[in-house]
């Protein structure tokens, strides 16, 4: 089965079009996909097969002496056997064409905005559940997570504790999303950690929708200036329940 990463990043990542944190994470997933790693090797090789393709043939030195002879003493030359060279430049030229078609295909119907920062924020999720980065600060208590982030934010989230709806508030973290810095408030429900990453609304940047990427359940809305993004393993459900409480508030 295809890896969703090789549709989402790997090009981003050939053409070095990903800020630091996305190549080193998707360096990091290369480590354990074999998958990517071998598309990747594929679009490497066939670029260098086109850098290192000889389209270019000197002009024999009798054709030369023909033309500049001048036009009336040119006799009709008969057509020659192409070059074994003539083929290779044939196909290497019609290799280019598709390789540049491919790839313009690839960006007019690859993933969404929205595929992309879903794509970033669920490894951002994944990082989180490693031992020791959860929580920067951990609290059960709005009143102490919400002033933690003074001074760390040029903007402060809006902080809510839904314990008694079955989300308790487990604390909260800094997380960097596409070079951005951004909060992260963690929620638990029932065994499940759910992350809601946070920040202002920024101009042509939406984060809106829902869906599921490498098994993991997303949604995205956008309330009062700030932007939320919500990703966990729990059901779709549940994660609907998280966006409608922060949305009743």
């Amino acid at each position: 089965m295809a890896c969703e990463l090789s549709q989402h990043q790997l090009h981003a990542y050939f053409d070095g079009e990903l800020d630091a944190l996305g190549a080193a994470s998707f360096e990091k997933h290369l480590e354990s996909c074999p998958e990517c790693k071998r598309q990747l090797e594929a679009e490497q090789s066939l670029r260098n097969s086109i850098r290192e393709a000889n389209l270019f043939e000197r002009a024999p030195g009798s054709l030369r002496e023909k033309l500049s002879s001048g036009a009336s003493k040119v006799t009709p030359i008969p057509p020659a056997r192409p070059a074994p060279w003539s083929w290779l430049a044939v196909a290497a030229a019609l290799l280019l064409v598709l390789f540049v078609a491919g790839r313009q295909f690839s960006r007019t119907s690859g993933p969404s905005s929205a595929q992309l920062i879903a794509a970033t924020l669920v490894d951002a999720h994944l990082r989180s559940l490693q031992p020791g980065h959860l929580t920067d600060v951990e609290s059960t208590d709005q009143h102490t997570i919400k002033p933690w982030f003074d001074g760390r934010l040029d903007f402060a989230p809006p902080v809510q504790d839904f314990a008694s709806e079955g989300f308790p508030l487990l604390g909260g973290r800094l997380d960097v999303v596409q070079g951005h810095t951004v909060a992260a408030l963690v929620y638990g429900r029932r065994k499940h950690i759910i992350n809601v990453f946070v920040e202002k609304s920024q101009l042509g940047i939406s984060w809106e929708g829902s869906g599921t990427t490498q098994g993991y359940q997303w949604q995205a809305w956008q309330k009062d200036g700030f932007s939320f993004f919500a990703v966990s393993d729990v059901s779709a459900q549940d994660l609907q329940t998280v966006k409608d409480l922060f949305l009743s508030r």
